[in-house]
């Protein structure tokens, strides 16, 4: 089995591994991480079950796939310390917007690369794991990563130039549904309901929404349509949120996001 190297061991990081190890069949010995604060790396290690690494280098002499997943800024430098060390090696990227065709600017054609995006649902074995279609990594091997992948939640491939919309969608919409989840639970706390009550209530609610409409591939507009009852309450609440630009708002989340992205 390959051995797999994280570099950096943040809330990612510590999701996918902890995944990787639960539900895809990597071990201690096959999966190894080097973070620079190596007390929280030695914690992280106990409570996760990797082996720790105490310089990058050493972690990258002894990984045969290398998961960049420190942040973006940072990359740059890695690579300035670990360049002759990836030679022949695969190297999967979790950092936001460094792609194939990024990588390729600072590696030379003998590292394999693949840009992956994950959220944060991972953490519980359900996140959506966005491989780039454009990689070089060798097709037995690919199969392999996105197997190992799909243990943390739905692997989808987009090509290079819908990754941006996929990581907006994707990545940030977490923190979107987060936000409408307070938002109600509030509203249930206004009206008397104990707030882990409403929690519990809305998480549950989201959750059982969202497998509703993946089992039954029903469009949610019929499934919204289903709820609504003529001259009913459902279909006043919806009303109230069409008055108040709650679609309108949904868009002009990801447009501000990709507005971004077009200017950096």
């Amino acid at each position: 089995m390959s051995r797999y190297g994280f570099i950096g061991m943040g809330n990612m990081a510590q999701a996918l591994a902890a995944g990787f190890l639960k539900r895809g069949g990597l071990t201690a010995d096959t999966l190894a991480a080097f973070a620079p604060n190596q007390e929280k790396l030695q914690k992280n290690a106990e409570k996760i079950g990797f082996t720790p690494r105490s310089s990058v280098q050493e972690l990258v002499k002894n990984a045969d796939i290398v998961i960049m997943a420190c942040k973006p800024y940072q990359i740059e430098g890695v690579l300035s310390e670990i360049k002759p060390l990836l030679s022949g090696k695969a190297l999967l990227s979790v950092a936001a917007g460094w792609d194939h065709a990024r990588y390729r600017t600072y590696l030379d054609d003998s590292v394999r690369i693949q840009f992956i995006m994950p959220n944060t649902p991972a953490m519980v074995g359900e996140g959506v794991l966005m491989f780039e279609s454009t990689n070089s990594l060798l097709p037995e091997e690919r199969a392999s990563v996105m197997e190992l992948f799909s243990s943390v939640g739905v692997v989808e491939e987009l090509p290079s130039h819908l990754m941006g919309i996929g990581g907006a969608v994707a990545g940030c919409g977490p923190a979107f549904i987060d936000l409408l989840m307070e938002a109600y639970a509030d509203a249930g706390v206004k009206y008397g309901l104990p707030r882990d009550t409403a929690y519990r209530l809305v998480g549950q609610t989201v959750a059982g929404s969202a497998r509703l409409m993946q089992q039954t591939g029903l469009h949610p507009g019929i499934l919204k349509d289903q709820v609504c009852s003529p001259a009913g309450t459902t279909i006043r609440g919806c009303a109230a949120l069409e008055e108040n630009g709650f679609r309108s708002a949904c868009i002009k989340s990801i447009d501000v996001i990709m507005d971004m992205k077009k200017s950096v």
